[in-house]
């Protein structure tokens, strides 16, 4: 029987799977920034708010398990959708704005090739090796 090979790095998608789902990202900042337009929010605050779920990168300042569990919460599409859901319960319109720019940011960073963190390390995402870890992974 043939033992599957073992790899110390994480999965990621390859290909034409990665493509679209980087398409995907960019229709989905697309659609965001057309609800946020809808909404009637100011592009100034649009503009102000758009880099703020990049804060929870901080995590990584605790080790790259803690800061991969930050980064993934505030680049996952579950917290916008739950601010979203609770804005339009509430009726209020300022919290859907505010959904509209997070769901914004994450399509932004998912059409960039930017994926969900592992704890391997900041640069290996479920879109490929980024940054300095491609390099080095490059090199082995």
């Amino acid at each position: 029987m043939r033992e599957a090979a073992f790899s110390p790095l994480p999965r990621h998608v390859t290909g034409a799977a990665r493509i679209l789902l980087q398409m995907e990202g960019g229709v989905v900042l697309a659609g965001a920034a057309a609800a946020f337009a809808q909404l009637g929010g100011s592009w100034t605050l649009f503009a102000v708010l758009f880099l703020t779920p990049d804060l929870s990168m901080l995590g990584y300042l605790a080790g790259p398990r803690v800061g991969a569990v930050g980064y993934n919460a505030g680049h996952s599409y579950l917290g916008p959708a739950a601010l979203a859901a609770f804005g339009a319960a509430q009726g209020q319109t300022l919290l859907l704005q505010l959904a509209a720019i997070w769901v914004a940011h994450v399509g932004f960073d998912r059409m960039l090739g930017y994926g969900l963190k592992s704890a391997a390390g900041f640069g290996f995402t479920h879109l490929g090796v980024k940054g300095r870890a491609a390099r080095q992974t490059a090199a082995v």
